[in-house]
């Protein structure tokens, strides 16, 4: 028996919460944006009356002020989006107990075997009910994919909106998503898209029919796994409500409010990055064994390199193979914004001990991370910048938009 997969999104979500909250902005063009003033000016959200002036999410706040001259540019308020997701996946949760975030805004909900309950064609009843609550109760409307796997179902969302139920089935799916851009199936990137597109790939549907070896052998294992999604064989579970998958890589980005001109600029950023993702890798219990390093020119150029290291969660380390990649690849252009990551992550138990130090390197390690540990406990106690680097007193405006500690969740899960 197939299963019954829903993948629920909730419409232009920030715009719509503030309209919610203040009825009398749903008639006038309507964006969630950054803040100008620290360079995160970019739209994060619009609601419908802004989409038909071609206002986009991801674009600067400058460029959507030229397409809609009055739009209506609102602060996001996080605690209020998170309020009203945490009471949509109370709807959801009254339906299965199998509910996945995708994101702040989307759920996929595994309604497999209520037929008996709902009837014929239960997996659209259900989305249907759920569309209808959610507007009622929250002040939102949600688009709905019903399907028999996790990527039909998230592409059904995606197919008509807003405020409408999308039903793909092993009978449909190839006349409905086969003459897609093969950039709208989910996990294929821009990057992967622009390899696919010199390959003659256009499609969905052109991906699907290719050779799947081929795509492996170009792509790797990403480009069978597209292939196989293209082609409908998912058989991911959805995760029971409160399970997660394990953390693949932790890491902490920022564009600066003024440019990075020189490496001294560098160096300061990415030692308060740095510190952060040393600080979750600890909370989190793992270590990295490799270091990734990205940087945005002003001309909004973008670089991404990456190196192994022996397994840490020291942010001397990670600073250190981050200056080395840093190093490597700038250019010497002016950057705006700068990243690391962790990746390639063991638990804290699986370390490799050096065969030549006689244990002295490896108890000198622990040493340090007991250390840093100490150090996440008064930042904890006593505020993010109670215990810092010198070097971080130089930094000034460059790192007042950097989190000192831990990180905010980006607004946008995913977006196309």
């Amino acid at each position: 028996m197939d299963r019954v997969i829903l993948h629920v999104d909730m419409n232009n979500f920030f715009a719509s919460v503030e309209c919610a909250d203040r009825p009398e902005l749903w008639s006038q063009p309507v964006a969630v944006a950054g803040d100008v003033e620290a360079r995160h000016g970019i739209i994060l959200a619009k609601n419908q009356v802004a989409k038909a002036y071609g206002v986009q999410t991801g674009e600067s706040i400058a460029e959507a002020r030229r397409k809609c001259p009055r739009i209506v540019l609102l602060p996001p308020h996080m605690d209020r989006y998170q309020q009203i997701s945490d009471k949509a996946r109370a709807i959801y949760a009254q339906y299965t107990d199998r509910v996945e975030s995708f994101g702040i805004d989307e759920c996929w909900l595994d309604v497999t075997g209520n037929g008996r309950l709902w009837g014929e064609n239960y997996g659209e009843v259900i989305a249907h009910e759920i569309r209808c609550r959610i507007k009622a109760e929250l002040g939102v409307t949600v688009s709905v994919g019903v399907s028999f796997n996790k990527i039909f179902a998230k592409m059904g969302s995606d197919y008509k909106k807003p405020d409408a139920v999308t039903l793909i089935t092993r009978e449909n799916f190839r006349e409905l998503l086969w003459p897609l851009p093969v950039g709208d199936l989910i996990f294929v990137g821009r990057s992967t898209a622009q390899k696919l597109w010199y390959m003659q790939i256009r499609t969905v549907g052109d991906l699907a029919r290719a050779e799947p070896d081929l795509l492996e052998r170009t792509l790797g294992k990403s480009g069978l796994m597209a292939w196989n999604f293209a082609n409908g064989m998912d058989g991911s579970p959805v995760l029971h409500d409160g399970q997660e998958y394990p953390i693949k890589s932790i890491g902490n980005s920022t564009t600066t409010p003024v440019d990075m001109v020189t490496r001294r600029d560098a160096e300061i950023v990415l030692a308060q990055l740095c510190q952060s993702v040393a600080t979750r890798l600890r909370e989190a219990d793992l270590r990295c064994t490799t270091v990734k390093l990205s940087l945005r020119t002003t001309d909004l150029s973008w670089k991404q390199r990456q190196k192994g290291t022996a397994a840490t969660c020291l942010e001397n380390d990670l600073w250190r193979e981050a200056m080395t990649l840093y190093d490597t690849c700038h250019d010497g252009k002016p950057l705006r914004s700068i990243g690391v990551a962790a990746c390639n992550l063991t638990p804290n138990g699986e370390r490799q001990l050096c065969m030549f130090d006689g244990q002295g390197e490896t108890c000198r390690h622990a040493a340090l991370e007991s250390l840093g540990s100490v150090l996440d406990s008064l930042r904890e106690r006593f505020g993010a910048r109670a215990v810092r680097r010198g070097l971080l007193l130089e930094g000034g405006i460059l790192i007042d938009g950097v989190p000192p500690q831990g990180s905010m969740p980006h607004p946008v899960a995913w977006r196309k």
